[in-house]
């Protein structure tokens, strides 16, 4: 191949098509699979998590162990549900005239939760308290034997029991303080405290929705529930911890869902790096999956020295190619002079020793038109040196 042919700038050939979209889905296949798979799970995890109605003594909850039943008898009554999920919100929907309704204080067990629920206004309703709440909450009772969960007549004068009549209860029995009244066994307290009413249950059973038909139960639930024109009604689907001060830390705003996210990130993270780890093995040979030509790397560098104007690179990158040919045929060594180099092709080959050093070793031409003058030159020269 001439010099000539070397510095040419010919048409840009057409490359062969190539399916690029089948490269594209080899390539990210399984990006798009682990994303999806991240998706997936992270709809499950916030699926199974979320809060969801069916907690026991729920009152949006349909199940056999919630209360909807109950809170929609209450509601045609025309007594307004005011349902919460944590002791903030029922501290915003409580009021004087409002009877607060409290379910799960296991739930609750933290003392500035407690001493915050002891400071809300209005009567108290504590279904199953635990020891925390019964001091908080209701002074001077405490829990006693455990009975079984069965029908049982009132035995007390209080009048919401005894408008019921018998009723299915049990659980805890409690003793009450002085002056209260222990209806049920023990079952349920109801006592006046600080000018509200009181009243403590040791099983929640007739309040649900499979109890709720039997005996006197949905008669006593009303009657207790019912018994102010507000119920807000406490039943926290999750336990409610924080500092004992009251202050708020960074680790307490934090919603639960982005810790979950944060978890199924590094679960994901991991995955992905097992996945484009390199295991190291023996070195297995194998084809260049392209072959690229001589004639088209020197078309392409031709071409970056084009665009960039760099006259002087193409001219000397010419003339150093031709004397790398022309060097051996002169029978020369390695370590010649320049002007060695002249004296040896002009006697070879009859030329002016002047016009040669010009063309082997002169200034860089000043245009393209030079430039491939210089290609002639330096290709005819050669020519002359291989025939002579």
């Amino acid at each position: 191949m001439t010099a000539e042919s070397s510095v040419s700038v010919p048409a840009p050939a057409s490359a062969p098509t190539s399916p690029r979209a089948q490269d594209l889905w080899r390539r990210w296949r399984g990006v798009l699979g682990v994303l999806a798979f991240m998706i997936v799970l992270a709809a499950v995890t916030v699926l199974v998590s979320r809060p969801r109605p069916g907690g026991y003594l729920d009152p949006e909850a349909t199940t056999p162990a919630g209360a909807h039943a109950l809170a929609q008898l209450l509601r045609d009554q025309g007594v307004e549900i005011r349902p919460a999920r944590s002791v903030d919100e029922a501290r915003e929907l409580a009021a004087p005239e409002s009877l607060l309704l409290v379910t799960r204080t296991e739930f609750l067990a933290a003392g500035w939760l407690m001493d915050d629920l002891a400071t809300l206004p209005g009567d108290r309703l504590l279904v199953e308290p635990v020891t925390e709440a019964l001091q908080a909450l209701a002074p001077g009772v405490s829990a006693g034997a455990l009975t079984d969960v069965e029908p049982r007549a009132p035995g007390c004068t209080l009048p919401a029991a005894v408008k019921a009549g018998g009723a299915v209860t049990g659980g805890v029995s409690y003793n009450p303080p002085p002056g209260a009244s222990s209806c049920y066994g023990g079952g349920l307290i109801g006592y006046t405290d600080g000018g509200r009413t009181v009243t403590v249950l040791g099983s929640g059973e007739f309040m649900t929705n499979r109890r709720l038909a039997e005996e006197g139960d949905a008669a006593l639930a009303m009657n207790l529930a019912g018994s102010r024109p507000v119920v807000v009604w406490l039943a926290p689907t999750f336990p409610q911890a924080g500092p004992a001060d009251g202050e708020t830390s960074f680790a307490d705003l934090v919603p639960a869902g982005v810790k979950w996210a944060a978890v199924q990130l590094l679960v994901a993270v991991v995955l992905v790096a097992f996945w484009r780890a390199r295991r190291l093995g023996p070195v297995v040979a194998e084809r260049l999956p392209v072959v690229v030509r001589a004639a088209e790397t020197v078309e392409g560098r031709g071409r970056l020295y084009r665009s960039h104007g760099a006259r002087d690179r193409a001219a000397a990158a010419l003339r150093a190619a031709a004397l790398d040919r022309i060097v051996p045929r002169l029978g020369l060594a390695g370590d010649v002079t320049p002007a060695g180099v002249v004296a040896a092709v002009a006697m070879r080959t009859g030329q002016d020793a002047q016009q040669a050093g010009a063309v082997l070793y002169g200034a860089a031409p000043g245009d393209d038109a030079g430039l491939v003058a210089l290609a002639r030159h330096l290709d005819t020269l050669e020519r002359q040196v291989r025939d002579s």
